[in-house]
């Protein structure tokens, strides 16, 4: 399940773009998770299981609203949910106030492996912060909380205006 370590880009190489990046951090962050929770017996916890999970513990969440937050389509959120619930990590309810909605709560095991994911992303944290500095963690931070704002600018746009 380990990636190879790369080496840092010769300085020769062609610069990565962005996205490639932050698929390959994406990864980074999946592996580590997933070597994380195995131990435990959490190995049958789906690719995006844990960020559904993170997304679900961190405030009531109906599965209308994962698709917006997590950039999946219904079928796929719907497919996701009804593995993590067939395996007991989350539960669904009908909301009372609005019955077209469904509530999703972290079951005990839920609770569980989210919390150990916490963890193991504090410690990824952690280790950024020892190889590139406090400063350097907080900015990319910032850079990334600023492409995220870009997204309504991006979901606005029109082809004509992407050529600009």
């Amino acid at each position: 399940m380990r990636r190879p370590k790369k080496s840092a880009p010769e300085k020769n190489e062609p610069r990565r773009s962005l996205a490639a990046l932050l698929r390959e951090a994406r990864t980074t962050h999946i592996l580590a998770i997933r070597q994380h929770l195995a131990p435990w017996g959490f190995e049958d916890m789906p690719r995006d299981g844990v960020f559904v999970m993170s997304v679900i513990s961190g405030s009531a969440v109906g599965a209308g609203d994962l698709g917006r937050k997590m950039g999946l389509s219904k079928q796929a959120v719907s497919q996701l949910l009804d593995t993590l619930v067939m395996r007991g990590y989350v539960e669904r309810s009908a909301d009372i106030v609005d019955r077209r909605r469904t509530k999703l709560k972290l079951t005990a095991r839920g609770a569980r492996v989210s919390s150990l994911c916490r963890d193991v992303v504090d410690r990824i944290e952690r280790q950024l912060v020892e190889k590139v500095g406090v400063r350097h963690v907080e900015h990319t931070r910032a850079t990334l909380a600023a492409l995220i704002e870009l997204a309504a600018d991006v979901e606005s746009a029109t082809p004509s205006s992407i050529a600009r």
